[in-house]
């Protein structure tokens, strides 16, 4: 447990000497009493669950849903106390105090209860912790009064009382000026995202607490706190809706990019939350991380539509014609004949939604089917001798390969770049000029342009080497029986009478529940290629329809959180949402917007502002809430080094970023030098705009100067040649 979670005998306020009034016992003596029996709780609670852990870790493995169950609770335990561990007193956001009954309510990270069942602790994701973040004084949800604290290293070094009735402000007088999210807002940045679960505020709680069903867009400009209600939001599904966690496939959260992912990384942890997997969209593919950006705006438009990853249906299809002539099988029981209806047949037989590759499998075990049929039943053939004295056959083998051969997704795409007149047979609306600018000398040099398509080829083609894998698990499956046939016999030839728990192992269904697991082979996970119960994107409106179609593939159940902002679109966003969503699949859409900017100071808003409205004049620019009282300064390019070092000597503590400088390289690791793509979602104290007019024309440079100036959250610097 963290230093501040065993700390029962010193107080657990340390508020410098300008808060002294907010010492006074008479304000803090009951939170003091109260943070006495969390810690208390806390030990006891986390010798409780070690011993739980140790419990479920030496259980035996078991198989099948035994197996499944065990790993769940391990993984449940484990997930607590790494929860518990990360903070001690320090799990307790606030307290409200409810109207009429005077009762105080503690919200914390984790709900927790003392030895008697009293609860000390109410999880911010439950219904009852709803209201002290979305208590406001139009509608105070029962409340008389609400108390955010400020955590430094385990200690409360400032706390903010807000009252909604006058029976509130009896003995709890700590008021100020400053709510807990502004003053929260003038902090200085770190390298990752600072925890504001204490701070969310009624606007952005709403939509976090918003339904599963369907798809949520959440629309806002820079600073409405998109990705803090993104990751909350994600956090408190998993807690509240039971239709989506772990073992119906969970919660997927889609980044932009990788340095947002390392950005963001703590929160969801500290949150209470640690099963939701992150990735960016280069992560879905193995592919992805060596994928270079695709230069040719046309490739690259072509590439991005929905029809031409349905190209690859067709280009699969043409490796799923079944022969037009018989074929003479040669087996250890003689010559028999497969006529052109019966490879139709064994094609036919194959299950919907099959994958490819995976399918081999079943048209075999029906052709072996047509062949058995023409056997002789005295001669009591198994059908799996017939199937491996059937492989033997070269001619057939052969003809199976070319009639429904395996194939890799590298080689299925490969091709459609490589040989004009496959893709114009798989993707016959492309014209002939369209078809010369797709071609490429080295097909597999892959773009990000690709990893769409290169998806949509691996989910229909399936794992190459399911087919070896399946005839692996049936050997070491009749291994296994032949081994226990042995045992069986052994065992019933000492028994004498001949009855009894022995003569039960002769029953096959024992039998097979008896096969030791581990001596099959399993095939390996893929942690990404879902499904998943839901999806939450953040940085959505850069998607194209093609990546869209990436992650439809893996939500099955279309239930999405889609996070964005039209104005933020570098290649434009003409469409509304809806009709956006509409197109690529996803029909049952509410849109809600964020409009107030909490992050940015108005003086760099009155900066960006024009930069958008010029290009986007309907663009939905955010109210800024906030003033640092600070201008935008401007200056030329060469007092960049001076302009950086200056404020890293003033500021001993916050981040700096350069953007529109790509051969500055920095020398503090506060400091850091971003494209305005990679910058978007993340926020700094100071950032310095490098010849913004040289980041283009039209929409595209519009919003990159957009994105670059928002991400400041107390002063800007713009400098020019």
């Amino acid at each position: 447990m963290s230093e501040s979670g065993s700390r029962t005998a010193e107080s657990a306020f340390d508020l410098p000497d300008r808060l002294a009034a907010k010492a006074d016992p008479a304000l803090t003596a009951a939170d003091e009493r109260h943070f006495a029996a969390v810690a208390t709780s806390l030990e006891e609670t986390v010798a409780e669950l070690t011993g739980q852990l140790d419990t479920a870790r030496r259980a035996p493995g078991g198989a099948g849903r035994a197996a499944m169950d065990r790993d769940v609770e391990v993984h449940r335990l484990t997930g607590r106390l790494r929860a518990l561990g990360r903070f001690g007193l320090d799990l307790c956001l606030g307290h409200v105090v409810e109207e009429g009954s005077g009762e105080t309510v503690y919200i914390g990270r984790l709900g927790l209860t003392d030895a008697d069942g009293r609860r000390l602790l109410v999880d911010w994701r439950s219904p009852a912790a709803e209201p002290f973040f979305a208590a406001t004084h139009a509608n105070p949800m029962g409340l008389a009064s609400r108390r955010r604290y400020r955590w430094t290293r385990g200690r409360i070094t400032d706390y903010w009382d807000e009252v909604f009735t006058t029976e509130g402000l009896e003995g709890r007088a700590a008021l100020d000026d400053q709510s807990a999210f502004v003053a929260s807002l003038g902090s200085s940045r770190s390298p990752r995202m600072r925890d504001v679960l204490a701070t969310i505020q009624s606007d952005q709680d709403a939509v976090i607490r918003a339904g599963s069903r369907g798809a949520l867009v959440v629309d806002g400009g820079p600073g409405t706190g998109k990705t803090v209600v993104a990751l909350h939001r994600a956090a408190y599904l998993l807690y509240a809706d039971p239709r989506l966690g772990h073992r119906r496939g969970g919660v997927l959260f889609v980044g932009p990019h990788q340095p947002y992912l390392n950005y963001v990384a703590d929160v969801l942890p500290s949150l209470g939350e640690e099963g939701v997997r992150t990735c960016t969209l280069r992560d879905l593919v193995p592919e992805g991380a060596a994928a270079l950006p695709e230069t040719d705006p046309e490739v690259a438009r072509l590439k991005s539509t929905v029809e031409m990853a349905g190209a690859i249906e067709s280009a699969v299809r043409i490796y799923e014609e079944p022969p037009t002539k018989g074929i003479q099988v040669s087996t250890h029981w003689g010559e028999f004949w497969l006529n052109a209806r019966d490879w139709a047949q064994a094609f036919e037989a194959v299950e919907p939604g099959t994958p490819h590759n995976e399918a081999r499998e079943q048209i075999w075990d029906e052709l072996v089917a047509v062949v058995h049929e023409q056997l002789d039943e005295e001669a009591g053939v198994d059908a799996e001798l017939l199937s491996r004295s059937m492989r033997r056959d070269a001619e057939l083998v052969t003809a199976f390969h070319r009639a429904w051969p395996l194939i890799e997704a590298t080689d299925l795409v490969g091709d459609l770049w490589e040989v004009p007149a496959y893709l114009r047979l798989c993707a016959p609306w492309l014209t002939p000029e369209e078809v010369r600018t797709l071609r490429r000398t080295d097909a597999r040099a892959w773009t990000t342009a690709d990893l769409p398509l290169l998806d949509a080829a691996r989910h229909r083609l399936g794992d190459p080497e399911a087919e070896r894998l399946k005839r692996r698990q049936r050997a070491a499956v009749a291994s296994e029986r032949a081994r226990m046939d042995d045992v069986i016999r052994e065992m019933t030839g000492a028994d004498d009478d001949g009855e009894g728990a022995v003569t039960m192992l002769m029953g096959r269904d024992l039998q097979d529940s008896l096969l030791d697991a581990g001596a099959v082979p399993q095939a390996g996970a893929e942690p990404l290629a879902g499904p998943f119960a839901h999806v939450v994107v953040d940085e959505a409106q850069e998607l194209t329809d093609a990546e869209w179609h990436m992650l439809l593939l893996r939500c099955p159940s279309r239930s999405f959180t889609v996070v964005g902002d039209r104005a933020q679109a570098r290649h434009g966003f003409a469409e509304s949402w809806q009709e956006r969503l509409d197109r690529i699949g996803l029909d049952r859409v509410t849109v809600t917007s964020l409009t107030v900017n909490y992050r940015t100071p108005e003086e760099v808003m009155a900066e960006a502002e024009p930069q958008i409205r010029a290009a986007l004049p309907d663009a939905n620019v955010p109210l800024s809430i906030r003033s640092s009282g600070l201008p935008v300064r401007h200056g030329a390019v060469a007092e960049l080094d001076g302009v950086v070092a200056d404020w890293l000597d003033a500021n001993a503590e916050g981040t700096v970023c350069v953007i529109g400088a790509p051969r500055y390289r920095p020398a503090d690791p506060r400091v850091r030098s971003l494209t305005p793509t990679l910058a978007k979602g993340l926020e700094f104290d100071l950032v310095v705009v490098v010849e913004p007019a040289s980041f283009g024309e039209g929409v595209e440079g519009a919003v990159d100067r957009y994105v670059a100036m928002t991400r400041a959250t107390r002063e800007l610097v713009v400098l020019a040649g």
